[in-house]
């Protein structure tokens, strides 16, 4: 299936509107998302790419290693490889315990340990998670993944929840070739860095568009109270303190969907393709129905009537933070 493509910055990439992340898949861990079969995760994946998707989105930490072992395998023997951007910058020790490190050696280590995981020759994308706790100065890990960039390990750069700040102290090392930050119809707070992109030649893929299944319309207060001990979300105010005011915002999301015959998870990511300077949506799915759910975003343009109504209803629940309409 042919789906719209935009390029990634000023890279030579031309990557579909949605891509598959697989922070799910990795399984349980610090962060994780509770149990998850290793072999749906495979068949999410592999309908994706069959459906028409190009890239997956991972991390060396998702799983502690689990995750790119899962998109390795689900791509063995994919004769048209999808591009697979990974991370950096969160390593763990024997105990699971993560912690946000971006040293010049560490760095250096971990893309190789990616790529073996990953049983690739190149990283398509490879980007620094957060920013770092161990005081390392983002002049100096940029400087290190510009490095790799020219020795050919990854035939891009990007960052990851990094402010404009750093973006502009990156970008005077070398060129930012993407970011990823958080941005949904609930977290709207990345705004800023978005248009810093647009005005830079950074491409931009966010992550949770469907804030991490609230905007689904599949949720409730009774499936949130059913989520495994170990799933992350448990402890998230989006699903304890906001929940009600997110619920309401995902069922006004419905009368659009049925408009466009689409789900509400297709209008809550087509929401962040609309904003100027966007390139693509980083999506998640435990299984290949999921995918189906919300692959229709990758074509769906919402029109003006739709963002205003969308943004009306922004405001009637005061539900997330941040500007109410691209």
């Amino acid at each position: 299936m042919a789906l719209p493509t935009a390029r990634l910055g000023t890279t030579d990439m031309e990557i579909t509107r949605v891509g598959f992340g697989a922070w799910a898949v990795g399984g349980s861990w610090e962060y994780g998302w509770g149990p998850q079969s290793d072999e749906e995760s495979i068949n999410a994946i592999r309908h994706a790419v069959d459906q028409g998707v190009n890239w997956i989105d991972t991390a060396a930490v998702y799983g502690l290693g689990h995750s790119e072992k899962v998109v390795a395998q689900a791509l063995k023997g994919v004769s048209d490889r999808p591009y697979v951007f990974t991370k950096c910058g969160m390593t763990w020790d024997a105990n699971g315990d993560v912690a946000r490190v971006a040293r010049p050696e560490t760095i250096r280590r971990e893309v190789e340990d990616s790529l073996r995981r990953l049983r690739v020759e190149r990283i398509d994308l490879y980007q620094v998670h957060q920013t770092p706790e161990d005081g390392t100065p983002v002049e100096m890990y940029w400087e290190t993944m510009a490095e790799l960039h020219q020795a050919g390990k990854v035939r891009a750069i990007g960052l990851s929840n990094h402010t404009a700040l750093r973006l502009e102290k990156a970008e005077q090392v070398a060129h930012v070739d993407s970011l990823q930050p958080p941005f949904s119809l609930i977290d709207r707070m990345a705004a800023p860095e978005i248009d810093w992109c647009a005005r830079n030649g950074t491409g931009v893929i966010v992550y949770s568009p469907m804030q991490s299944g609230l905007l689904t319309g599949a949720f409730s207060r009774r499936r949130v109270d059913a989520l495994p001990e170990d799933d992350w979300r448990r402890r998230s105010p989006d699903f304890t303190t906001g929940l009600d005011a997110n619920l309401a915002l995902a069922d006004a999301l419905r009368p659009v969907a049925e408009r466009h015959g689409v789900s509400q998870a297709a209008v809550a990511v087509a929401w962040t393709l609309a904003w100027p300077g966007v390139t693509g949506a980083i999506v998640g799915a435990r299984g290949p129905e999921q995918v189906d759910g919300w692959l229709p975003a990758a074509s769906l343009e919402l029109t003006p009537e739709d963002l205003d109504e969308i943004a009306a209803a922004v405001v009637r629940t005061d539900a997330g933070r941040g500007p109410v309409r691209p």
